[in-house]
Order: C-alpha cells, then sequence, then structure tokens
C-alpha cells in the first residue's frame, strides 16, 4: 500500500540517509535537507534533540510528557528574571531552549494528542466501540502521512518509524477482520457510502472495490440468518392441508427456490425489497458527537426488526481486550 497521501501538493525530498537511533545525539552532525523552495532547515539545538530522544524511549506516555514540558516555557522565562545565572547554568550542559524548541515541542503535543485521544475511544468500557473501531484507522493512516512530510527532520523520521508499524498490523486491508466493517455498516452515519470512500484511499480502488463486494455477500448471508422463518396462518389447524415432504424433497423445493429468486434478481424482475435494502438506500446520517447508535437502533427498531436484533449483536462485540495502557514504542 502506498504511503504518500494522495491529496497533498507539492512534493518533498526526504532525508537521504537518517539513522533514527542517533537523530538527536549532536548539533554539529545534524543532517540538513529542503523541501520545494524552502530553505534548509537550520541545526536543531541539543535541548530539541535531547528531548525527542527521552520521549522516544516512553511508549505511550510520550503525549502526556510532551504536554507536560510545553506548559514550562513561562517557568523558564520567570527563573531567569530571579537568578541571573540560571540561563549560563544551562548553557554549561543542554543549553537553553529557543523559541524554536518551544514551537516544537508544541507541535508534537497536538500531533501526539490525536493518538492519545484515539487510544481513549477505541478501549473504552461505557459506551460502543466496535463501529468507531476503522474510522479510528483511517483517521491515523491520514495523520501519519501528512505528518511523514514534515520539515523537522526528529519529528519526521518518528512519523515514518510509526507509519511502518502501523503498516505491520494495518497495511493490507485483505488482512482486516470483515466484522470490523459489518459494525461500520450497521453504523447510520458511514455504512457502504464512506466505507467505499475509506478502503479507497488507503488503498487501491480496486482492492477497495473488491472488498466492498465481499462485504455485501457476507452483509445479506448474515442478515438471512436473523429472518425470521416463514409461518403459515394454518399452522397451527389440527386438520392436515398439505402433504408433508420428506427431508430431500424439502432441500430441493428450496434449491429451487433460491435459484428462481437469483435468476429474477439478475433480470430485475424481483421488486421487493429487504430491510437491509432500505436502510443502505437511506441517506447517511451526519457525524455528530455524544451520538447514541444504540438509541437510534432501539428507536427504528420498528422499521427494521431484523437489522435492529442483527446490530445489537455485532455492536456489542468488544473490539479488544488489550489494556488501553499498553506500550506503543514510536
Amino acid at each position: 500500500m502506498s504511503t504518500e497521501p494522495t491529496s497533498i501538493e507539492g512534493s518533498v525530498t526526504p532525508p537521504s540517509s537518517i539513522d533514527s537511533e542517533n537523530s538527536g545525539v549532536g548539533a554539529s552532525s545534524q543532517t540538513k535537507w529542503t523541501t520545494g523552495k524552502r530553505k534548509a532547515t537550520p541545526q536543531r539545538s541539543k535541548v530539541w534533540s535531547h528531548f525527542t530522544k527521552i520521549i522516544n524511549s516512553k511508549g505511550n506516555s510520550t503525549y502526556l510528557i510532551s504536554d507536560t514540558v510545553q506548559n514550562f516555557e513561562r517557568s523558564f522565562e520567570k527563573f531567569e528574571e530571579q537568578d541571573t545565572n540560571f540561563r549560563a547554568e544551562l548553557e554549561r550542559g543542554k543549553g537553553w531552549p529557543s523559541v524554536d524548541d518551544w514551537a516544537n515541542a508544541r507541535n508534537l503535543r497536538d500531533f501526539l494528542e490525536h493518538f492519545y485521544e484515539v487510544t481513549l475511544r477505541i478501549f473504552g468500557t461505557s459506551y460502543v466501540t466496535s463501529n468507531n473501531f476503522f474510522n479510528e484507522l483511517f483517521e491515523i493512516d491520514i495523520l501519519l502521512r501528512y505528518a511523514q512530510l514534515n520539515s523537522n527532520v526528529d519529528f519526521n523520521v518518528m512519523a515514518i518509524k510509526m507509519k511502518k508499524k502501523y503498516d505491520k498490523y494495518w497495511g493490507d486491508i485483505d488482512k482486516m477482520n470483515l466484522f470490523m466493517f459489518v459494525a461500520c455498516v450497521l453504523d447510520l452515519r458511514q455504512k457502504l457510502k464512506y466505507l467505499e470512500f475509506a478502503l479507497s484511499e488507503m488503498s487501491s480502488s480496486e482492492k477497495a472495490c473488491e472488498m466492498i463486494q465481499k462485504l455485501k455477500e457476507s452483509l445479506y448471508e448474515l442478515f438471512d440468518e436473523y429472518k425470521p422463518p416463514l409461518h403459515s396462518p394454518c399452522s397451527q389447524s389440527s386438520v392436515p392441508t398439505h402433504v408433508s415432504l420428506s427431508e430431500p424433497q424439502q432441500k430441493m423445493k428450496r434449491r429451487m427456490q433460491a435459484l428462481y429468486k437469483k435468476r429474477e434478481l439478475e433480470n430485475g424482475g424481483e421488486n421487493k425489497t429487504s430491510e437491509l435494502d432500505n436502510y443502505l438506500a437511506e441517506a447517511n446520517e451526519d457525524f455528530v458527537e455524544d451520538f447514541d447508535i444504540l438509541l437510534w437502533w432501539k428507536v427504528n427498531s420498528p422499521r427494521f426488526p431484523t437489522l435492529s436484533k442483527m446490530a445489537r449483536d455485532v455492536l456489542a462485540i468488544s473490539v479488544s481486550t488489550v489494556a488501553s495502557c499498553f506500550k506503543v514504542c514510536i
């Protein structure tokens, strides 16, 4: 799968050789690179290099560290006002944080905030998560592709490493769990239309169409499993109204009916639509915060009695049993 964004203008010349493990060792040996008409990136300070080296070893707590660090900008100024030797002492060590260092810290904090919030949303236990999981993956995929174009070398290297690990587990849509897509379809804000768009952005249009077709077949098979059996109104009568068929005859009869229905669908002769057809044909709802999908299905269960039962079971599936404090190395 291509890691280049499909809708970003301009071209970027990435650094030719960057040692991700030693990217923050010294300012004198840092790689300079350009992007388009942008001027060469100035040498990074020892403070920023030391900071990025620390957070790269802290796993999922990286966001909390960067969020805390960027709050100390004003504190450094206050200390300098009260102690004239404070700045000189820091200059003898890692150095005094520059304006660019604080700007980089804020940018990093904003970037990592997305992943921190996604972690909290995905591993929540008091609300439904299965219908949102794929959408969160799609957001991360787009975010990482944009981040790889960042002009800051440390930021760029970190994004490349994160995208590589993301692709290891989620880079191939054919290897994704099909039930994740079924849950998306049962979210009236997404359905097949949004899903097809997202898959085509994450992969090729051909693979997206193949996955959508595979999903449709599985979706209708699952829907048929939930459909209630047809009962004759006179089935409770004590007087037999028909001759019982043997098991082989019943199978043959069902097979003939299935073949007839398939032929009618191919020829466009079947006008009757199912609940699933009607649901998919309706326009998608807007994405709004605090949307209660379970309440929606409860209210609309008279319109979609079979689909509501199907949604109740599918949406109850937990995304993962992994704790939300798991470590993700970047």
